[in-house]
C-alpha cells in the first residue's frame, strides 16, 4: 500500500475550542465511557455465568454489548486525551487505523442488529422451528460472517482514502478520523472514490434496513395473529429493545453517511449521538426491558467481581 506523507499527522478540532467547554465535554464523556464499559461487561458477564441465558438471543445481546464496548473505545479515549491537551493532534498512520476500526465494527454492529432482527423472526414466526434453525453452530457462522463482511467494508473505506495526497491544510473539523472530513482535506480530490464511499455505506445501511423491515413486517403480523393478550405483550416486548437500540443506531448514520461530504456542526453532534451515546444506551435499554437479564443481575449482587474492579451490593 502506498501511503502518501506530505502531511504526516492532523490536528483534530473537536466539539469545541472553548478550554471551559472542553472540560465539561470531558466530564460527560468520562462519565458516559465509564458507564458503557461497565454496563456492557456487566451484561457479557451475566449471560457468561447464569446458564439459562445460554440461548441465541442472548448470545447475541452478549456479542452487542462487546461490539459497543469497542466501537465507543476506537474514538473516545482519543478525545478525552484531546480535551485535556494543546496540540490535539493525531499521526497519519493513527488515523488511518481509527478511520479503519470505525468503519469495521460500525459495519460489524450494523449486520449484527440486522442478525438479531432475524433471530426474532424466527424465534416468533417459527417457535417450534428456532432451536433446530438457530443452533450453536449456525449462530457462530452468522457472527462470523458479520465479521468478515464488517473487515472488508473497514478496508474498501480505508484503502481509497490512503492512497489520496494530503498536502495542507492538516486540521480535522472533527473530534475523530472519518471518510468525509478527510476528503474535505484531500489535495487530490477524487469524486469517483467519494461518490463509491457513499455508494459503499449506503447500500450497508439500505441493505440492512431492508432485512429489518422485511423482518418486523412478518413479525409484526405473526404478533397480532396471536389471540393471548399476555402472548402478544410479551412478544412485542422481546422486539421493543431491539427496535429501540436499531433506531438510535441506523438513524444517525444514515444523515452521516447517506449524503455528499458537507461538513456541518450537526454532523459532529450526531457523530457523538452514535459513537458515544447509544453504546452508553443499549444496556440501559436491554437491562431495564428484560426481565431475566434483571433477574440473572440480581442473582450476581454480593459477588466480588475481581476482574472488573468493582463490588456489587
Amino acid at each position: 500500500m502506498q501511503i502518501s506523507l506530505s502531511v504526516s499527522h492532523f490536528i483534530l478540532l473537536g466539539l469545541s475550542r472553548n478550554p471551559n467547554v472542553q472540560i465539561v465535554f470531558f466530564v460527560l464523556f468520562s462519565v458516559m465511557y465509564l458507564l458503557t464499559v461497565t454496563g456492557n461487561l456487566l451484561i457479557i458477564v451475566t449471560i457468561y455465568v447464569d446458564s439459562q441465558l445460554h440461548s441465541p438471543m442472548y448470545f447475541f445481546l452478549s456479542h452487542l454489548s462487546f461490539l459497543d464496548l469497542s466501537f465507543s473505545t476506537i474514538t473516545v479515549p482519543k478525545s478525552l486525551a484531546n480535551f485535556l491537551s494543546q496540540s490535539k493532534t493525531i499521526s497519519f498512520l493513527n488515523c488511518m487505523a481509527q478511520l479503519f476500526f470505525l468503519h469495521f465494527i460500525g459495519a460489524v454492529e450494523s449486520f449484527h442488529l440486522t442478525l438479531m432482527a432475524y433471530d426474532r423472526y424466527v424465534a416468533i414466526c417459527n417457535p417450534l422451528r428456532y432451536t433446530t434453525i438457530m443452533n450453536r453452530r449456525v449462530c457462530l457462522l452468522l457472527v462470523v460472517f458479520t465479521w468478515v463482511g464488517g473487515f472488508l467494508h473497514g478496508f474498501w473505506q480505508t484503502y481509497p482514502i490512503s492512497q489520496l495526497s494530503f498536502c495542507g491544510p492538516n486540521e480535522i473539523n472533527h473530534f475523530f478520523c472519518d471518510t468525509h472530513p478527510l476528503y474535505l482535506l484531500a489535495c487530490s480530490k477524487n469524486f469517483i472514490n467519494a461518490i463509491m464511499d457513499m455508494a459503499n455505506s449506503g447500500s450497508i445501511t439500505l441493505g440492512c434496513f431492508l432485512v429489518l423491515f422485511i423482518s418486523y413486517v412478518y413479525i409484526i403480523s405473526t404478533i397480532l395473529k396471536i389471540h393471548s393478550a399476555e402472548g402478544r405483550k410479551k412478544a412485542f416486548s422481546t422486539c421493543a429493545s431491539h427496535l429501540m437500540v436499531v433506531s438510535l443506531f441506523f438513524m444517525p448514520c444514515v444523515f452521516i453517511y447517506m449524503r455528499p461530504s458537507v461538513t456541518f456542526v450537526a454532523d459532529k453532534m450526531v457523530s457523538v449521538f452514535y459513537a458515544i451515546v447509544t453504546p452508553w444506551l443499549n444496556p440501559f435499554i436491554y437491562t431495564l426491558r428484560n426481565e431475566m437479564v434483571r433477574k440473572s443481575m440480581k442473582k450476581l449482587r454480593g459477588r466480588k467481581m475481581s476482574f472488573l474492579g468493582i463490588h456489587i451490593n
